[in-house]
């Protein structure tokens, strides 16, 4: 039996023209210091995809395991919505946007990661006027400055990626799986011998590292 996650009743797509249509998909994601063996040989038999280099930055509170961050320019949400009873979690874009974002979008944002924010005074926001007005007085809210290298796979149907993530608060390596299928997913993670149940957010894992959780 799956638990349905409440969304939030602002959700929507903000600037539909920059946004890709994703919809939802069932994850799980782990972390270590080093993997076995046995799962990095399985993945070096794989041909990548595509490897990359970015520079990120999360938003985390206390309140929630939401994704927040910005990559290339945009502002990109999303929150979990279902809860398999062995940990995989469904997650559902909310908001994909350039900046300047509009006062809906803020709201989409302050209310994905659970925190008030005092009444908006603009219609658009600018990156500075958001890290200024809102964000930097906020004493809920901690931006964490992510490297990440990523590998990315097709592994026995999923999506797959094994990835570095860097950050000032620790580094850590990753292996995420994912599709639209959740026994696929259940599947492939007990193929490459993990625990369904040991399924770790990249957004919870920003909060343990930073002490926030």
């Amino acid at each position: 039996m799956r638990a349905a996650l409440p969304v939030p009743c602002c959700e929507r797509r903000i600037e539909p023209d920059v946004s890709t249509v994703i919809v939802p998909r069932w994850e799980w994601r782990t972390f270590a210091g080093r993997f076995d063996a046995d799962v990095d040989l399985r993945f070096d038999a794989l041909p990548a995809e595509r490897v990359d280099e970015s520079d990120e930055t999360y938003l985390v509170s206390p309140h929630s395991d939401a994704s927040v961050k910005v990559r290339a320019g945009l502002v990109d949400i999303k929150a979990v919505v279902e809860v398999s009873d062995d940990g995989l979690q469904r997650w559902k874009p909310l908001l994909k946007a350039p900046y300047p974002l509009s006062a809906d979008a803020v709201v989409v944002l302050a209310r994905a990661l659970g925190v008030t924010v005092p009444p908006l005074q603009r219609d658009q926001y600018k990156r500075e006027q958001l890290v200024d007005e809102l964000i930097r007085p906020h004493p809920e809210l901690l931006p964490v400055r992510v490297h990440k290298h990523r590998a990315h796979y097709t592994l026995a149907g999923c999506m797959a990626e094994r990835s570095e993530v860097r950050c000032e608060q620790g580094e850590q390596r990753t292996i995420a799986v994912e599709s639209e299928d959740g026994d696929l997913v259940r599947a492939t993670v007990l193929g490459l011998g993990f625990d369904v149940r040991a399924n770790v957010s990249l957004p919870r894992e920003l909060k343990v590292l930073a002490g926030i959780a």
